[in-house]
This record gives structure tokens, C-alpha cells and sequence, in this order.
């Protein structure tokens, strides 16, 4: 049986086409009754808190994974540290496939202006999305443990000092 190696890049360029996808019909639908909302600043500022928070987090599993600290983890913080990373992975994609057809929506009509003015928004907040995914997917590497050997117990018996004499 093969570990589970948690959530891949392909699921996430899948999550994201598929929202694309979705929010490009959905987009295509509104705007021709009304006009899409602006993104606002606070999305950007609160995606970069977010990602700023889950690495920070999952620093702080990885130090203890690999014995740098001496503060105490417990095992259930370090899995939520890790779904959060997952979590934080998937929404940033989806996040970024939502921007991304808010962009391919106005981008017909680029050549005026204000439109071009309203692209420019929604291109930062789908590159703070991509940056939040990103930030996901190395908060999951660092909360991986790593495969132990594949030596008996008594190789275990040794680097604990229990060895007997031979």
C-alpha cells in the first residue's frame, strides 16, 4: 500500500480550471445584466495574513519534526497545522481560478480604460491566491514526517543504548 503523499500540484491545477471554468460561465451570465464588483483591497491583505499565519505554523512543526525546538508540539496541533496547510492549498487555487475568469471576462474589453483600470486588481489577488496556495503546499512538505529505516527492532535497540553485549 502506497502512502498517502497528500495534495498533489495536478489536484490543484485541476481545483483551479475547474472553478475557472465554473466562474467564467457564471461571470459571463451576471455581467451582461450587471457590471462585476470590484475585488477590494481587504481579499489581498487577508489571503497574505492567511499565508503568512499557515507558514509561520508550519515552521514551527518543522522545527520540532526535525528536534531544532525545544517548545513543546503536540501531535494534534501538527495535524491541524497540516490540514490547515491543505486547506489553505485548495482554497488558493480555487481562489485563483475565480480571479482568473473575473480577468478573461473583462479582458474583451481591455482596450477601454476603466476596464483596463478594473483588470489590474483582480490579477494581484489572483497572484496573492497563487502565493496562498503555494504557501499551503510547503506548509504540507514541512509537516511530512519522514520514513523511518527499513532496520528490525534491533537496530532500534542500538541507537537507543539497550543493546546487550555480544
Amino acid at each position: 500500500m502506497k502512502p498517502h503523499t497528500g495534495i498533489r500540484g495536478s489536484t490543484l491545477v485541476l481545483t483551479g480550471v475547474a472553478v475557472l471554468v465554473l466562474a467564467w460561465l457564471v461571470m459571463r451570465w451576471v455581467e451582461g445584466s450587471r457590471s462585476v464588483p470590484d475585488p477590494g483591497w481587504i481579499g489581498a491583505a487577508a489571503m497574505l495574513f492567511l499565508g503568512g499565519g499557515i507558514l509561520v505554523a508550519g515552521w514551527q512543526v518543522r522545527k520540532f519534526r526535525d528536534g531544532v525546538s525545544g517548545a513543546s508540539m503536540t501531535p494534534l496541533r501538527a495535524a491541524r497545522t497540516l490540514v490547515l496547510g491543505q486547506a489553505a492549498a485548495l482554497t488558493g487555487a480555487a481562489l485563483t481560478g475565480w480571479y482568473t475568469a473575473i480577468i478573461l471576462v473583462l479582458l474583451p474589453d481591455s482596450d477601454i480604460e476603466s476596464q483596463r483600470s478594473r483588470i489590474w486588481p483582480f490579477a494581484l489577488h489572483a497572484l496573492v491566491a497563487i502565493a496562498l496556495a503555494i504557501a499551503g503546499l510547503v506548509v504540507q512538505r514541512w509537516c511530512r514526517v519522514r520514513p523511518r529505516d527499513e532496520g528490525g527492532e534491533e537496530d532500534l535497540d542500538e541507537l537507543n543504548g539497550y543493546a546487550e553485549d555480544r
